[in-house]
């Protein structure tokens, strides 16, 4: 790739209202907010990335203001041998304010959103689809997973999942043993043997209860129980349950930095390891530690919760690093998913189709500026 100079950074904040909450254990969405990163080059190819934005609510706002007056001024007008490079000297001079500001995590979200638009300038620079200019030889055709089926409304959501053609599917528990067991056997009696069901407590449980619950649902047959414990758990707690539990456990999202994702691949506590490219790593840390965690012979599978740009991302980093992993797709109504990212890809088979056009492929559609609250500019 030659050398790249940005000459604009722009940033959009959406919010698409909605009629039933997503709920998760910590708390509900009540609307659907996205950030979008809009990066042109002076030779005008224009990029798009997008940065984690959903929890606190107002959350959305503060982030575009930190990619406008923090980040673009250290990477507008500078010319840039690769994204790779961008990446590491943004993380570099933003670290110690991260520090100082204790917003680790808002900064890193930041910076994952601009990789992933100076990626998608990269990949439409060399006139290749971005999975393919990762180093993709596989399919670009993906199998997925209808994520954050609700406690209320379960059946009715995962009847409108199944007909557009999933084939697996994950619901939200931490609310309770007697919904969380209900709703199972709810999702098992409906899909059938065959379907793949998944848990994701977010966080809801303490060692003791965690342990409990992963005995009382395995006769659904889960094939992961995702964060049924705090992220920042020790190592010990996270392995004294992996050795009673009869789900495999999976996390991800809420770890931050190589080093604390080479500490859970070596615990050997996880058997699906679940990086959200939006929240850290954009593509120039997520595509090598991707590759690190196939190396292990765990399973990668990205998570995401956003928007449509975000998706098409995580999309085009699981087709390039390969192996069995299935990419994760909200199952709740999110206008900002398909019109965010348009044309939108195909789901057929229960498989999301990456297209041959260049770059990510996709683009935010004219018609979501009716969900438009905020926009910045940098140049």
């Amino acid at each position: 790739m030659t050398s790249m100079t940005l000459e604009t950074v722009e940033v959009s904040v959406y919010r698409a209202p909605i009629e039933q909450p997503v709920q998760t254990a910590f708390g509900a969405m009540t609307d659907r907010p996205a950030v979008i990163i809009r990066a042109v080059d002076r030779d005008g190819i224009v990029g798009f990335g997008e940065v984690w934005c959903n929890f606190p609510q107002c959350g959305a706002e503060h982030r575009a203001r930190l990619v406008t007056s923090v980040l673009a001024p250290h990477v507008v007008g500078r010319s840039w041998d690769s994204p790779e490079t961008l990446f590491r000297v943004l993380s570099r001079q933003l670290h110690n304010l991260a520090l100082q500001t204790g917003e680790a995590g808002p900064i890193a979200q930041a910076i994952a959103g601009v990789d992933m638009a100076v990626w998608d300038i990269a990949a439409k620079r060399t006139e290749q689809p971005l999975w393919r200019l990762l180093g993709g030889k596989g399919t670009d055709r993906l199998p997925a997973y209808a994520s954050g089926i609700n406690p209320h409304g379960t059946l009715n959501q995962a009847r409108s999942a199944k007909a557009l053609g999933y084939r697996a599917f994950k619901l939200k528990v931490g609310f309770g043993q007697e919904r969380d067991l209900a709703n199972l056997d709810i999702l098992r009696t409906e899909l059938g043997d065959d379907a793949d069901l998944m848990v994701d407590a977010n966080q809801a449980w303490d060692l003791a209860q965690a342990s409990a619950m992963s005995e009382l649902m395995a006769p659904f047959r889960p094939i992961w129980l995702e964060e049924p414990l705090p992220a920042d758990s020790s190592i010990d707690d996270w392995k004294s349950l992996a050795s009673t539990s009869p789900i495999p456990l999976a996390a991800g999202e809420n770890l931050r930095g190589r080093g604390a994702f080479t500490n859970a691949i070596a615990s050997g506590a996880f058997a699906v390891i679940q990086p959200d490219l939006a929240k850290w790593g954009g593509f120039s840390a997520g595509l090598p530690l991707a590759v690190e965690i196939a190396a292990a012979g765990l399973r990668y599978c990205p998570h995401y919760l956003g928007g449509g740009i975000g998706l098409a991302a995580s999309a085009h980093l699981l087709a390039a690093t390969g192996g069995d992993g299935v990419l994760e797709i909200d199952s709740n109504v999110n206008p900002l998913r398909q019109g965010l990212a348009h044309p939108f890809p195909e789901l057929a088979d229960g498989q999301f189709c990456l297209s041959e056009a260049v770059g990510l492929g996709v683009e935010p559609d004219a018609s979501m500026d009716r969900f438009l609250v905020a926009s910045f500019r940098h140049n």
